[in-house]
């Protein structure tokens, strides 16, 4: 039987009830065994926590995230929410789904992040139910600048308040305060106790890692609630030179939100570019066959930015021996389900005569 921590539950609990949260997400969320994967590489104790099936407008790991966002921006009376992302971000598709299912106001900015797309990229996938969503959309022609793009944001809201709107900004970068973070601690609770009630301990966690929100906050939720489980971060927005030093920094004003300065070690931040390829949003071969890999032997769809990026990480992983055997593994699928559509032109196959 595997004992749960019960004073560093407490303790965390405690923790977290101090930070403003709105309900979003259907959690916990399933952890379920990946029982095609174990049966072709003869892994044990390989599950996958299902965070795709978070439940707002498709779910995905935006929704745990976004709990803590509008907790804090209905705390201090907002009206409006803006949020900025690429032209099929999963965050800006969640964000306009959520201010609509809570009464609030929400704009949205998309970026031109990904290069050589094919043309009507605004009209499928999450550009589609952004537009369903009916959330007034602007446009910022510029990709890969987090701070150009924020600091238009909030050109947008001085320009709401000056009409007498409370706008809040969901900032992304790095610099700004991982409020949804948060939502991440919650997950990793959940994952403790789960592989707990499996009978098993909890040794690694593989997630993908962009924005660092979900790496740092499983990471940082992990060691609140007692686990020292290894958590690998799949590198899917940069190199891991640079997705360290943000993972780190992100972490660290995350500690220190937490009233925990010193909750993580040196060798804690694991970054691993193995699995990039040549840039956001471009999956490599490796990606696609770890899509198809997953859809036909665990019936789980995973997208080609980011889900797809880290499960072949998992399976990388697996492959070196790098994941023991002597404890639970744990694959966080993210989400993104909705980029599938907007990636179609991946799966295009000549017809046969």
């Amino acid at each position: 039987m595997i004992h749960i921590d019960k004073v560093a539950f407490e303790r965390a609990n405690a923790v977290m009830a101090g930070f403003p949260r709105s309900i979003l997400s259907q959690a916990p969320t399933p952890l379920d065994p990946l029982n095609g994967i174990m049966t072709d590489t003869g892994g044990q104790n390989l599950f996958v926590k299902r965070d795709d099936l978070t439940g707002l407008a498709f779910g995905g790991n935006k929704a745990r995230q976004l709990e803590y966002y509008f907790g804090e921006a209905l705390d201090q009376g907002a009206d409006t929410v803006l949020i900025t992302g690429a032209v099929q971000s999963n965050f800006v598709r969640t964000c306009a789904a959520a201010a609509q299912k809570l009464g609030l106001k929400c704009e949205v900015q998309l970026e031109d992040r990904v290069k050589g797309m094919p043309e009507g990229q605004e009209k499928k996938g999450n550009a589609l139910l952004d537009r369903i969503l009916g959330v007034p959309i602007h446009h910022f022609p510029v990709g890969e600048e987090e701070n150009a793009a924020d600091d238009n944001l909030d050109k947008l809201a001085e320009g709401l308040r000056a009409k007498g709107q409370k706008p809040y900004v969901v900032h992304l970068g790095v610099d700004h305060a991982p409020v949804g973070a948060l939502g991440y601690i919650d997950c990793a609770r959940e994952i403790i106790e789960q592989t707990a009630a499996a009978g098993l301990p909890l040794r690694t966690v593989v997630v993908p890692s962009g924005s660092a929100a979900s790496h740092a906050g499983i990471l940082c939720g992990l060691r609140l609630y007692g686990s020292d489980a290894t958590v690998h971060g799949i590198c899917v927005r940069r190199p891991s030179d640079q997705q360290f030093a943000r993972v780190s920094k992100r972490s660290k004003i995350l500690c220190d939100m937490l009233g925990h300065p010193d909750l993580l070690s040196d060798g804690d931040v694991i970054t691993n570019d193995g699995y990039y390829g040549e840039g956001y949003g471009k999956p490599t071969p490796g990606t696609m066959a770890a899509i198809s890999k997953a859809a036909r032997r665990e019936a789980l769809l995973l997208d080609p930015v980011y889900s797809g990026k880290a499960f072949d990480g998992f399976l990388g992983l697996l492959n070196e021996g790098a994941i023991g055997q002597d404890g639970a593994t744990v694959y966080i699928h993210t989400g993104g389900t909705p980029g599938l559509f907007a990636y179609a032109h991946l799966w295009d196959v000549p017809r046969s005569a």
